[in-house]
């Protein structure tokens, strides 16, 4: 990981550093954390967004360690900090091309405005890092601004990008996508596909329509289904995951827009109340502000541990 992309990480989740160490301003001890000192912490990582669920775990373990040179706030930190990284390596988990016979075939989802276009594009960058073959699919029919912001970011970084007309059958240009990119050795095949929440049922009959298509092409895909949250939406985002794993079967997760936001604690909150893997994260608007996650430093970043 380059100092750059270090850097960019303590940026992006300054915010939320400074909303967490904030939080826990103040609270000192001697050998052993005393219950309204483990109470205040509780409370400070909550309203961190890092959850319920995970501001308890994080509390029950450091109501067992012994701060031998007394609790100050920097060895608080620390014990945080290495409990948010035992949440978050569990998850931690790149997108990896595997599949036999290609292509791996990636569903992206999410509501609109996450960033799902963008991250899309980011995600094929990555791959191209990584001298693998990538097309993209413009599944999301139903908007045409959807489809040209595709064609745009295609057209920008050099890959092929299979498209339909607006407002027609998002199957057929998966279809067509998966033919196409199986007579020309393509590694993956990432496909945009609709945001719309509002009515669920039509977006679940959608999926699975494109899934039954899949299947006659490729009975293993599709290989992966990745949501793209925006961590500015805070406990929302948790709430798309609900939502989205029951109506699309979310196998891993995508958080941008993780800059200039106080909520970057939200990933733990995922990571602990979900347990999917969190294949990437974004911390800015540049091409290469994606990337697989080390669960160690984004750890020692959102205590504010240097």
């Amino acid at each position: 990981m380059s100092d750059s992309w270090t850097d960019r990480l303590f940026g992006g989740f300054r915010q939320t550093s400074e909303r967490l160490t904030g939080n826990l301003a103040g609270i000192v001890g001697g050998g052993r954390l005393d219950h309204g000192q483990l109470d205040a912490i509780e409370d400070a990582l909550i309203l961190s967004d890092l959850g319920p669920r995970a501001a308890a775990r994080i509390r029950d373990k450091l109501a067992e360690t012994r701060f031998d040179h007394g609790a100050d706030e920097a060895a608080i930190r620390a014990a945080v900090a290495e409990e948010i990284a035992a949440i978050l390596r569990l998850v931690a988990r790149p997108l990896d091309i595997v599949a036999f016979p290609r292509p791996q075939v990636i569903l992206v989802i999410g509501v609109n405005g996450s960033g799902k276009t963008t991250t899309i594009a980011k995600l094929a960058h990555l791959f191209q890092e990584q001298d693998y073959g990538v097309m993209l699919a413009a599944g999301d029919t139903f908007r045409a601004a959807a489809i040209d912001q595709l064609g745009v970011w295609a057209d920008r970084i050099g890959v092929p990008l299979v498209r339909g007309p607006e407002g027609g059958d998002p199957a057929s240009v998966v279809f067509d996508a998966v033919k196409e990119a199986t007579a020309t050795g393509i590694d993956a095949l990432i496909v945009d596909t609709a945001g719309r929440l509002q009515n669920k049922r039509e977006l679940m009959d959608e999926l699975a329509k494109i899934r039954r298509v899949l299947g006659r092409l490729n009975p293993e895909a599709p290989h992966d289904v990745v949501l793209v949250l925006d961590a500015t939406n805070g406990q929302n985002a948790l709430q798309q995951i609900a939502i989205f794993k029951e109506v699309a079967g979310v196998t891993g997760l995508i958080m941008t827009k993780l800059d200039g936001t106080a909520r970057g604690g939200v990933l733990v909150a995922a990571a602990e109340q979900y347990g999917l893997p969190i294949h990437a994260i974004g911390v800015g608007e540049r091409i290469d502000d994606l990337r697989p996650f080390d669960p160690e430093l984004v750890a020692r970043v959102i205590a504010g541990v240097a």
